[in-house]
């Protein structure tokens, strides 16, 4: 056994650990748990998609705590700046002016999970900012670098009021890793003990509940890069997801039509060369997390529709029809791409 099989037997054994525990404060999620736990282990910043008091900031929060890093969360508003991301002034109680850290820059490097909600509700420099962070896990503040070594950023946007919004750009969407839809439970147990069951009414309480750090955040990264060396792609995976990479581009070449529409008429652009590298980082862990060493066509058709969707940009005259458009034109591609 080498060494990145010694560490990753023992570190596998940790990631459903986390997952189990972060599954008694959120109920009835098993599949976004292991989406988000995907995208822990594979390090990649993450959208959420879901009405409001579905349990979003409970998820992140209970994430943050079993992975033993701190949480922040700031809302978009019209009026936010990417100052106030790093910095707030304020009166002390001495009458002078007094400047504190925001909430990006106050925990530093220990900051484990960045939870922006609401982000189309926040102006265009504010997401420059944040892609900064994500890109390069660090921000100039109070006359030096800071750095986020450990750091993922989840984000949300309002779905259903689009007054004062601005929707982040599809430059903006390539850097999250995984768009992740977070719906209310289906099943009536689950249902009924969200609304009759006191210890989800607290949610300070339930998330405290929680064993801290089952894992060391800090080394994550570590972790991470030893799953994408160990677990290894044959040459006929690598072929079909390069099939299904063309596909996102010209559905048409592999026999998916929506409609009378061609490729022309409904796509900008398929996935790019970054949205396929995180595809297969994301598959490589799937893999790991079911326990093998190398990558099965389920793998990567697991994480394709989370991955690769929110990439494909439309038209603009079919971008209201997105929600109807994309979820099809995804089951269309991984229905006729033959996989190995």
């Amino acid at each position: 056994m080498d060494a990145d099989e010694a560490l990753l037997a023992d570190w596998r054994d940790r990631a459903l650990a986390v997952e189990a525990e972060v599954a008694r404060a959120v109920v009835g999620q098993a599949g976004v748990l292991r989406l988000v736990t995907t995208a822990v282990f594979a390090r990649g910043h993450v959208l959420l998609q879901g009405d409001v008091g579905v349990g979003k900031t409970t998820l992140l929060r209970a994430f943050a705590r079993v992975l033993g890093g701190a949480f922040e969360r700031t809302e978009g508003t019209i009026d936010l700046m990417p100052n106030d991301l790093i910095y707030y002034t304020y009166i002390g109680a001495d009458g002078r002016p007094a400047v504190d850290p925001g909430p990006l820059v106050r925990h530093g490097e220990d900051l484990a999970i960045f939870f922006f909600n609401e982000i189309n509700r926040a102006r265009p420099q504010v997401h420059a900012l944040l892609l900064r962070v994500m890109a390069e896990r660090s921000v100039a503040a109070f006359n030096r670098e800071v750095r986020f070594p450990h750091l993922l950023v989840f984000a949300d946007r309002n779905r259903l009021e689009r007054e004062e919004t601005f929707e982040i750009s599809t430059a903006a969407r390539d850097r999250f890793m995984m768009e992740i839809a977070v719906e209310p439970p289906a099943g009536e147990a689950e249902r009924a003990s969200l609304v009759f069951d006191a210890r989800f009414h607290d949610t300070d309480r339930l998330v405290g509940a929680l064993r801290a750090g089952v894992v060391d955040h800090r080394a994550l990264e570590e972790v991470g890069a030893a799953v994408q060396r160990h677990v290894q792609a044959s040459d006929a995976l690598r072929r079909y997801a390069l099939d299904l990479w063309r596909a996102t581009a010209t559905p048409s070449a592999f026999g998916v039509r929506l409609g009378d529409l061609d490729d022309a008429q409904l796509l900008l652009a398929g996935a790019s060369p970054r949205g396929m590298s995180m595809l297969l980082r994301a598959a490589r862990v799937t893999a790991w997390l079911a326990g093998r060493s190398y990558l099965v066509p389920e793998d990567v058709r697991a994480v394709f529709a989370p991955v690769v969707a929110h990439r494909l940009a439309l038209q603009p005259v079919h971008e209201l029809r997105r929600p109807e458009l994309v979820p099809a034109l995804v089951d269309g591609i991984l229905a006729q791409v033959a996989a190995p």
